[in-house]
């Protein structure tokens, strides 16, 4: 007792900080014998796979027997395979852009704002936005709606990609005239009509 009233009189310093009364204990040895206290076989049982170093197996593994995930039949339909994956950038990392620039997906790349691969940009609200910006983006929240044109900000949907979708396709010359293919008449088999 009065070895820890001098040590509070000395107050903490970084030469006698010390954990407190049993936070630390003995950390439990496996594989010391019967003696141990953890039993024989540290309490992994008798041999076989479990018993190894190393040898856990994955979650749903049935020891080679086709397991239940696999044996279930799988109906019906699920949207997550139409999912649309959106960048996600608040109103607070807008601000490093000037005032009055363009705000789309390749400034906000070269921004290091977004990475990877999305079907579109959406800005939420969160954050201030004191000067104005030019935001291009597909979704936009209605709270950054509101704070981008408080600031005297405009919103845009991105202009369409060049991938063909919007580019219109050349009309066909008129004067072509349609192949004509001739069609063999089909040989009827003996004993069938």
């Amino acid at each position: 007792m009065k070895s820890e009233a001098k040590k509070q009189k000395a107050g903490l310093r970084l030469h006698n900080l010390h954990p407190r009364p049993g936070a630390r204990h003995r950390v439990k040895r496996l594989g010391c014998g019967e003696s141990s206290g953890h039993g024989k076989t540290s309490g992994k049982g008798h041999k076989g796979q479990k018993a190894r170093s190393g040898g856990s197996l994955r979650l749903g593994f049935e020891g080679g027997q086709m397991p239940l995930i696999r044996r279930l039949p799988k109906r019906g339909f699920n949207n997550a395979a139409f999912h649309k994956h959106y960048a996600v950038v608040n109103l607070s990392d807008l601000a490093e852009f000037k005032s009055g620039s363009v705000v789309n997906e390749d400034s906000l790349r070269a921004a290091n704002l977004i990475c990877g691969n999305f079907h579109g940009i959406k800005i939420l609200g969160d954050g201030e936005l004191k000067h104005e910006l030019t935001v291009q983006a597909e979704k936009v929240s209605a709270s950054a709606r509101e704070k981008i044109e408080k600031a005297g900000g405009t919103i845009s949907a991105p202009p369409a990609s060049g991938n063909g979708a919007s580019e219109s396709k050349p009309e066909k010359a008129k004067s072509q005239k349609p192949v004509s293919r001739k069609v063999k008449p089909k040989k009827s088999r003996p004993g069938k009509k």
